[in-house]
């Protein structure tokens, strides 16, 4: 499963569809995913003792991973993730022909090579090399 906890994501089919959530929680072995504020359920709870009341709740139900698709922090689009190894360890980018490189996991967002930086680097023009004179003290002369 390429999705994990704190991805944004985009929800593809059902009554939620077009809409983002960050991921809360991942099963990969029901491959399901609980995304937030999306897929809400009414559950009713009862009172368990006499001074409580009963109440309806509303919580988020697990999506399949199938239906949803990340959306790349770099760009802002969804997208199909691909995997590459920078320092000895698999990581997931937005690759493809339309991709734009830039890094799924928060810890390589600088080391990958189609990451854009923050602020564009500017190239400093080299320092002019003045030569420092001493001042002459004036003698007096009586």
């Amino acid at each position: 499963m390429n999705i994990k906890v704190n991805d944004n994501v985009l929800v593809l089919t059902g009554k939620y569809k077009g809409k983002q959530g960050k991921v809360l929680k991942t099963d990969p072995k029901a491959n399901t995913v609980i995304v937030e504020g999306i897929n809400l359920v009414h559950k009713h709870e009862k009172a368990k003792k006499a001074d409580q009341t009963s109440r309806i709740v509303t919580e988020e139900a697990p999506i399949d991973v199938s239906n949803v698709e990340i959306v790349c922090p770099g760009c802002g689009k969804p997208t199909r993730v691909y995997h590459t190894v920078v320092d000895g360890k698999k990581i997931r980018i937005h690759g493809g022909v339309k991709g734009c490189g830039a890094s799924l996991d928060k810890a390589y967002t600088k080391k990958v090579k189609g990451n854009k930086p923050a602020e564009p680097a500017q190239e400093e023009a080299p320092k002019k090399r003045t030569r420092k004179r001493t001042q002459k003290t004036e003698e007096v002369q009586e």
